[in-house]
């Protein structure tokens, strides 16, 4: 790991900064997307820059509690309103009848596997090897997915400027 120790502390600082900003919706600011979208880059670049033969033997990422789960993305869902839906990359514009993406699962699956990784890092002597090891395994095998389609999305709202305040926490809590 001595070789990806930088790359190691930057995807835990950037995993931090994540966590806090998706636990405080509550106090949600005007700018929420527009950090994110200036955030996931960050974790995007700092995975993948570890060396991956340092990585070889990661573990696989464990699920997380259901319910909690479901309540997170139940409030960034309403939060985010009609910018949650997107089209994936291979969906085509003339046979949907809907959207198939959804920015709320991609911040709830990316927010539960950098919280675990967080996790195992409290009061370990190896805890920011265990979480990257867990980060990295999880990235190759599931959120790293979510992350390049949130990144994908939050651009096109970039580009048409819907980046803006969205809903305060208390209009979409009740």
């Amino acid at each position: 790991m001595n070789t990806n120790s930088q790359w190691c502390k930057e995807l835990a600082s950037a995993a931090h900064e994540y966590c806090l900003l998706i636990e405080d919706l509550e106090r949600l600011d005007e700018g929420l997307l527009e950090r994110l979208s200036r955030l996931l880059p960050r974790i995007h670049a700092a995975v993948m820059a570890l060396d991956n033969a340092a990585m070889a033997n990661y573990p696989r990422a464990e699920g997380p509690d259901l319910d909690r789960r479901f309540e997170l993305y139940d409030r960034l869902h309403r939060m985010l309103g009609d910018r949650d839906g997107y089209l994936l990359e291979y969906d085509s514009y003339e046979d949907i009848s809907g959207v198939s993406g959804s920015l709320a699962d991609d911040f709830t699956d990316i927010y539960f596997e950098l919280r675990k990784g967080l996790d195992l890092m409290s009061g370990q002597p190896d805890g920011l090897h265990r979480a990257v090891m867990y980060w990295y395994g999880g990235y190759l095998w599931h959120w790293g997915q979510h992350l390049v389609d949130a990144e994908r999305h939050l651009y096109d709202l970039q580009v048409h400027r819907k980046l803006g305040p969205i809903a305060s926490y208390s209009s979409y809590h009740n």
